[in-house]
Formats: C-alpha cells, sequence, structure tokens
C-alpha cells in the first residue's frame, strides 16, 4: 500500500482510539454496532467482493456465532468457558464448524443456484431455531453476563468498546493477510475465471469451501462480540433481513476495495440509528439510497471517492471544485423534496390522521405538521414545494453533468495536442 494509505490508516486508528474522549455514550454504543458490523461486512466481501459468491444467508454465521457465545459465556454456572475477552473465539469455532457444513453443500453449484441455497440453509436455521430452545432459547431467547477478567470490570460501554475494537482491528488485520497469501489470491481468480483455475489443476470445490468457511468464521467472530455487546440473543438474528443488511452495506461501500463494506456498514448503522428517531419511514430511505448507488456508483462510495481523487489529481482541484459544489447543491436540493414528499405521504396515510379526519368530517382534510409549518394536503403550494425542488434540483444535475463531459473532453484535447507536439518533434529529430 501507499504510504498515504497507511497514514490515514493511522489516523482512522487513532480517531477510534480516542472515540470514547469524543463522543456521548449514547453514541458509544452506536460506534460498538458500527465496529460489528463493519467486520461483518468485510467478512462477507472474502465470499462476495473477493470469491464472487453472493450469499443471501450470512446472517445463518453472524447468528450461531451469537449464540455460542452466549452460551460459553453462561458455561459453568456463569463462570464461562473462556476469560470474556477471548470469548468471542467460541464464535469463530461454530461460525467456521458451521461455516464448512454449510459451505460443502452451497459451493456444489454457482451464481444464482449458490445464492438460492445459501438463503435456503439460512431459512432453514431460522425456521428450526423456535422449537430447539435448549439451543436458541425460543421466544424469549437467551442471557446472559460478562463477567470480570484480566483486571477489568466490562460493566462499562468504554471497557466493552474497547474490547470491540480490538478484536475489530485484529480479525479485520487477519482478513487483509489472507487476501495476500497464495489462498487469496487464488479467491480472486475463483471470482474471475473458475474453469482456468479447475485447467490448471486446482480443486476449485475445496477452495471454494474454504473460502466459506474463512468468512463464516469472520462473521462468527462479529456476532460473538454482538453477544458481548447486548449480553443476549434470539432467533430474530437469523431473520433475513440481517443477511439482506450486509449485502446492502457491502454494495454501497464498494466490494472492490478491502475496506469498502467496512465504510458502508458505518454508514448504514449510523444512518439507522440517526435517522430511526426522526422518521418512521427510514427504511425507505436505506432503500432509495441503495437504488441510487447502484444506479449513479456501481463501484460503491469508495469507487465514487476514488474517481474524484484520479479526477483531482488530473485535472486539478481548482477545475474539480466548482463540479462538486454544484453537484452537492443539486443532491441537497433533490434530498429536501425527497423527504417533504416522503414525510407528506407518510403522514397523510397514517392512522393517526386518518382518525382525525374522521372525527371531524364537516372540517375538511386537515392540515399537516411537517418542518414547523402546517400543511394542507388539497392545497397547490404544498405540491409546488417538492416540484420546484425537484425541477431546479434536475437543472443543476444536467448542469453537473455537462460540466463533467466538458472537462473529459478538455483532457482529451489536451492529450490529443500532446500525443501531436510529441510525434512532431519526433519527426523533427
Amino acid at each position: 500500500m501507499k504510504s498515504s494509505t497507511w497514514i490515514a490508516l493511522a489516523v482512522g486508528v487513532a480517531l477510534l482510539l480516542a472515540l470514547p474522549a469524543l463522543t456521548t455514550p449514547a453514541l458509544l454504543n452506536a460506534s460498538i454496532q458500527m465496529l460489528i458490523a463493519a467486520l461483518f461486512a468485510c467478512a462477507f466481501n472474502v465470499l462476495c467482493g473477493q470469491g464472487g459468491m453472493l450469499s443471501f444467508g450470512h446472517a445463518a454465521y453472524f447468528g450461531v456465532g451469537t449464540f455460542a457465545t452466549v452460551h460459553a459465556m453462561n458455561a459453568f454456572n456463569g463462570a464461562g468457558l473462556l476469560p470474556t475477552p477471548l470469548m468471542p473465539l467460541a464464535g469463530a469455532v461454530v461460525g467456521l464448524l458451521v461455516g464448512i457444513f454449510a459451505g460443502w453443500f452451497a459451493t456444489k453449484r454457482t451464481g444464482a443456484y449458490f445464492a438460492m441455497i445459501t438463503l435456503a440453509l439460512a431459512e432453514l436455521l431460522y425456521a428450526l431455531a423456535p422449537h430447539l430452545k435448549d439451543v436458541f432459547g425460543g421466544e424469549a431467547g437467551i442471557s446472559t453476563m460478562r463477567m470480570p477478567a484480566w483486571g477489568f470490570t466490562f460493566g462499562s460501554s468504554i471497557e466493552v468498546y474497547y474490547l470491540t475494537l480490538a478484536w475489530v482491528l485484529l480479525s479485520l488485520a487477519l482478513l487483509y493477510l489472507f487476501t495476500l497469501t497464495p489462498v487469496g489470491r487464488l479467491t480472486l481468480g475463483l471470482r474471475e475465471n473458475t474453469q482456468r483455475l479447475r485447467f490448471l489443476g486446482y480443486e476449485v470445490h475445496r477452495l471454494n469451501v474454504t473460502v466459506f468457511a474463512i468468512s463464516a468464521m469472520f462473521a462468527g467472530v462479529a456476532g460473538g462480540l454482538q453477544a458481548l455487546n447486548t449480553e443476549s440473543a434470539n432467533y430474530v438474528l437469523l431473520e433475513g433481513h440481517i443477511s439482506a443488511a450486509v449485502v446492502l452495506n457491502s454494495y454501497i461501500g464498494g466490494v472492490s476495495v478491502f475496506l469498502g463494506p467496512a465504510l458502508g456498514a458505518s454508514l448504514m448503522t449510523f444512518f439507522g440509528y440517526a435517522v430511526s428517531d426522526l422518521t418512521r419511514a427510514w427504511l425507505l430511505y436505506q432503500g432509495i439510497l441503495f437504488v441510487l448507488v447502484m444506479m449513479f456508483m456501481p463501484t460503491g462510495l469508495t469507487g465514487f471517492f476514488g474517481l474524484l481523487a484520479s479526477t483531482r489529481r488530473a485535472h486539478g482541484f481548482a477545475r474539480l471544485l466548482p463540479l462538486l459544489l454544484l453537484g452537492a447543491i443539486a443532491a441537497t436540493l433533490l434530498t429536501a423534496a425527497t423527504v417533504f414528499t416522503v414525510e407528506l405521504l407518510q403522514r397523510f396515510f397514517s392512522q393517526d390522521y386518518r382518525s382525525l379526519v374522521a372525527l371531524q368530517p364537516d372540517a375538511g382534510w386537515t392540515a399537516i405538521a411537517l418542518f414547523g409549518r402546517d400543511w394542507l394536503p388539497t392545497a397547490v403550494a404544498t405540491w409546488a414545494v417538492p416540484l420546484v425542488l425537484c425541477g431546479v434540483g434536475a437543472a443543476l444535475v444536467v448542469a453537473t453533468r455537462r460540466m463533467w463531459a466538458a472537462l473529459l473532453e478538455r483532457a482529451e484535447a489536451q492529450r490529443a495536442d500532446a500525443s501531436a507536439m510529441a510525434g512532431a518533434q519526433g519527426g523533427v529529430l
């Protein structure tokens, strides 16, 4: 890696170490969830982004890691099978074993068939979990308690945060080192050309199972950290929305970059924490964001940032700045129009509003309170606001795209002129 990358990583780690002194207890708890989500996404990306195997059931390995850690914490009448800092090892071992078993079946097929098998295995485990009460605790789940160890009580969020941070950094380092090994390099071959690997004499199925098991093992570590954080486990951790969330987070961050899924998972976890208390439609906003990223930034946020960095190096920051400002204004206006429309419709179709209108049938439509003002649903001005915002934002998007095209055209002309001048000088010599 470049020296600038190492500097950025060092700065990022320093900020993570100083975070408990810079934030509130509530945000610290959210930061723990962000770290766990980042590790889970990077574990998933070993299978999907590097191995080219899209799994729709990775919540199974996260969930069994959580339950394994909870049972390890409750072992020996609560004394614990391992010291508290080592408890995620239980999640890693069980995740690895389940990953080997599930991976042996799933990797018998490729493509969409592989994805459907992973989904079926996860749904099978989710369906069985309520009936295996000794293992999964039934509807109530299983509770536990962190025990003191190594001079720490683990009774405060700060200690849990640093324990989680240590495990996440160690796991990410091991995952990165795995990508540098011969097996890690062959994982890229699975994504690019499986038939060529088979032609070269490699045992492709065994390699697939190995990659699947490693991914499941680190997903189990993330599940173990979840158990340490919440001191409980419930079979809802095996639900399909957990698997869907890790897929969305990884692709939003960018599966082509090692830490791309970690970025996407952290941002989307924080987004859910910050927005879920403000609106009931926060899941809709997550879906809209994912669709927009896939349509306009298919390489994810890290790919977009990489494009901006290469453009800055090629054309200079002075030429890029107006483009960024115009794009930011356009995005702000379109976001405002979307939020206004969604929130107004959500309140209009809510049961509370319908009940209020039914209580006053002679008063007509009641005004809806939104953003500190009352908006009448039948008024033209109410719907003119998002239309105007959307129209202006769309016009700015068109202007931004034209500026971008002009910038690329100018760069192409400069390269053509430089090539012609070099050719002319060569002819003279």
